[in-house]
């Protein structure tokens, strides 16, 4: 039984997802449209919109929250397998299963393990707030350094030039 519902979720999900599926339900949404002056834009025009969007979205939505649950657990499976296999910390299979806080404290932890690494790196530069500053940027554009350390050169250059014009 469970094969045979995993087998036709799978195909539902799949061929909900399809151009085609799309066009189909806009062509009986159009048929519908078109319906309702022959019926009077009758209650009974209205409930068999109604009714079958109703149920197709109840539907809908647990096939589809099945396959999302199974790519989901499909992907943390890859992913214990990869970590399990390198030289990543073997305590962090199986996290997904942890609450909320749990998952908090170690991403913290992780963090401050991070920073421990990272800060003899940023030593070594002799950081000012400046460089710090252009530090950061270069990190979070991918840049090099100098090229980060010209944006608050311009930006400065820009704001002398606008104050001039001004006045």
């Amino acid at each position: 039984m469970t094969k045979l519902f995993t087998r036709f979720s799978n195909n539902v999900s799949e061929a909900a997802g399809k151009p085609a599926t799309f066009a189909v339900c806009c062509l009986i949404l159009i048929a519908w449209a078109v319906s309702g002056p022959f019926m009077g834009f009758s209650e009974t025009w209205q409930l068999l919109i109604n009714t079958g969007t109703t149920i197709i979205t109840f539907l809908m939505v647990f096939l589809i929250q099945n396959t999302q649950n199974r790519d989901g657990a499909a992907v943390q499976a890859k992913l214990d397998e990869l970590i399990r296999t390198s030289k990543a910390q073997n305590a962090f299979i199986g996290i997904e299963h942890l609450t909320d806080r749990e998952l908090k404290e170690i991403r913290k932890k992780c963090e401050e393990r991070r920073k421990r690494l990272t800060m003899p790196k940023l030593r070594a530069f002799s950081i000012t707030p400046q460089r710090s500053t252009s530090l950061s940027v270069a990190q979070r554009y991918r840049v090099s350094l100098t090229d980060a350390m010209l944006v608050p050169i311009a930006w400065n250059a820009l704001l002398i030039s606008a104050t001039w014009l001004a006045s």
